[in-house]
């Protein structure tokens, strides 16, 4: 069961909150709060696992609320304005529902937040069991998935690496450019963290492009072509580097 706190400034907007929690058998309501200095007071003496929290409230917003709060619980934001999801990305919330929602939105946004728990639940008991059993670090080590996460706009989307084409980094965000996907993914999110979690078949080739080594078509001097419309630079910091792939794979004189 999750323990969740509904905060929301209006009240039929709290009260409908607080009905959709109704119909999720494993959240189960604590408290509902009609602003965030009520929700604070709240969390002084109890705690819980998830907090539904409306974004736009008077005195102190939901998102200062939640970046105030010194060990938050997982989040789920309520908001009318989209605008707030930019910055939301950087307080690592569950999920957005955009007002006005349905139970079927609600639904999905809940489901993510039992997911999300359920993982922190297994991080957590596999820290305690190798603590116990003082199983050296080198052990716990496991075999790297081929599937990410990503976040973007209100959705966390399940990507096959594999099918990563490259990646194309613009200032804090992330173009993702998926095989047989006119659109790329756009995600909050640092070159270094992606390139740290991809596999040894992508390189990093420029400051602003990571790219799948197995799907390249073509070097032309200063470019790694990947289809007839794309066109990759190589930086002058990363030419070494990809030379000496190339080197690796290069038959001839």
């Amino acid at each position: 069961m999750i323990t969740c706190l509904a905060i929301d400034d209006e009240p039929l907007a709290l009260q409908q909150l607080v009905a959709y929690i109704s119909k999720v058998p494993f959240l189960e309501l604590a408290a509902q709060c009609q602003s965030a200095m009520e929700a604070r007071a709240f969390l002084e003496h109890d705690t819980v696992d998830a907090i539904f929290c409306d974004i736009n409230m008077p005195d102190l917003n939901g998102m200062d609320f939640v970046k105030s709060l010194a060990c938050p619980p997982l989040v789920v934001f309520t908001t009318a304005y989209s605008e707030y999801a930019v910055e939301g990305f950087r307080v690592n919330a569950v999920d957005y529902l955009l007002k006005p929602f349905g139970l079927q939105d609600f639904q999905r946004a809940a489901l993510r937040l039992k997911s999300r728990s359920e993982e922190s639940g297994v991080r957590s008991e596999n820290s305690s069991s190798a603590e116990s059993n003082l199983t050296p670090p080198s052990s716990l080590h496991t075999p790297q998935e081929d599937t990410i996460f990503l976040k973007t706009d209100y959705r966390i989307v399940k990507v096959s690496i594999p099918d990563i084409r490259y990646i194309e980094g613009m200032s804090e965000y992330l173009k993702v450019w998926i095989k047989d996907e006119p659109k790329p993914i756009i995600t909050l999110l640092s070159m270094k963290k992606m390139e740290e979690r991809l596999p040894d078949y992508f390189m990093r080739i420029h400051r602003s492009y990571i790219i799948n080594l197995t799907m390249i078509q073509e070097v032309n001097k200063n470019r790694v072509i990947m289809d007839a419309d794309t066109y990759l630079p190589i930086g002058d910091m990363y030419k070494e580097t990809f030379q000496a792939y190339l080197d690796t794979k290069f038959l001839g004189k």
